[in-house]
């Protein structure tokens, strides 16, 4: 009783100080309920990741198969084991025909390989030149500082051919070559008739992928090419498939990261070109 009389005095005495304070009072427990009801920890919240920008997939698969010379993606550009880049996607859209002219990287997966042969399809076909002067020289001369020769089918044909050490093309040509020498029912399809020359596509200024050192041409006398069987036609005109290379031999060449310009429509079953990065 003592002390709530003395409660009630000092009200009296200070009436202003005890309404501030229980002012305050009430300010903090509503805030407190506040901070509360905000912060539910029953709610599930989605950590916050820095989105991370996707390789597509074909850039991707330049640098599975060509991980000494290209390393890396970054800002739509692949990115050289020197340090230097150059454009994916150039943002160009161009037609079918467009692209046989020049392209981008990102173009040269246009036509899927494996696809069977449609009109105007040459999947391999359309290459980005300056991709393939990056990675295997500006010129002829550049090229042959990194040529090997090679024992081409030494048992059934016994010839020399020259290809390039870059990406380890040689090693995959020797091992085609090895294989096909087990076959002596091969042999009639297997002289070789050209690696590399620096040299453009016949009727077209493109250089050909003989100029790095990457393709070979083998049984002449046994393949077709679309010029020899439609001599007035152009890339743009329909034309009739013809093939006699055997399937054997494709299937040889593409264990080992080689395409056949027999899967082409403008074809030209001779030619075998290394370019894993188009194959499953």
């Amino acid at each position: 009783m003592p002390s709530l009389l003395k409660c009630s005095k000092y009200v009296m005495k200070h009436p202003f100080f005890v309404v501030s304070t229980l002012l305050m009072i009430t300010v903090s427990c509503g805030n407190s309920h506040v901070s509360e009801t905000t912060y539910d920890t029953n709610v599930d919240t989605p950590p916050i990741h820095d989105s991370v920008p996707e390789i597509p997939s074909f850039a991707q698969k330049l640098i599975e198969c060509y991980p000494e010379t290209i390393v890396g993606y970054e800002n739509d550009s692949i990115v050289f084991a020197d340090g230097s880049r150059m454009i994916f996607d150039d943002g160009i859209v161009r037609s079918d025909m467009q692209i046989l002219e020049g392209c981008d990287i990102e173009d040269m997966a246009r036509w899927s390989y494996n696809d069977s042969i449609r009109p105007f399809c040459d999947p391999g076909r359309n290459r980005c030149e300056a991709l393939f002067k990056k990675m295997y020289g500006q010129s002829a001369a550049e090229v042959s500082k990194h040529l090997r020769t090679i024992d081409w089918c030494p048992t059934l044909v016994g010839q020399k051919v020259q290809i390039t050490t870059i990406n380890h093309v040689d090693v995959q040509l020797q091992k085609v070559s090895e294989e096909l020498d087990k076959h002596p029912e091969f042999k009639p399809y297997l002289k070789n008739s050209g690696t590399f020359l620096w040299r453009v596509v016949a009727g077209t200024e493109r250089l050909s992928p003989h100029s790095f050192a990457i393709a070979i041409d083998i049984g002449v006398n046994k393949s077709n090419y679309w010029k020899w069987d439609n001599p007035k036609a152009s890339e743009a005109d329909t034309i009739i498939y013809r093939n006699t290379m055997l399937k054997e031999i494709v299937e040889i060449f593409r264990k080992y990261g080689f395409i056949w310009g027999g899967n082409w429509y403008h074809y030209d079953s001779m030619h075998f070109e290394y370019r894993p990065e188009l194959l499953d």
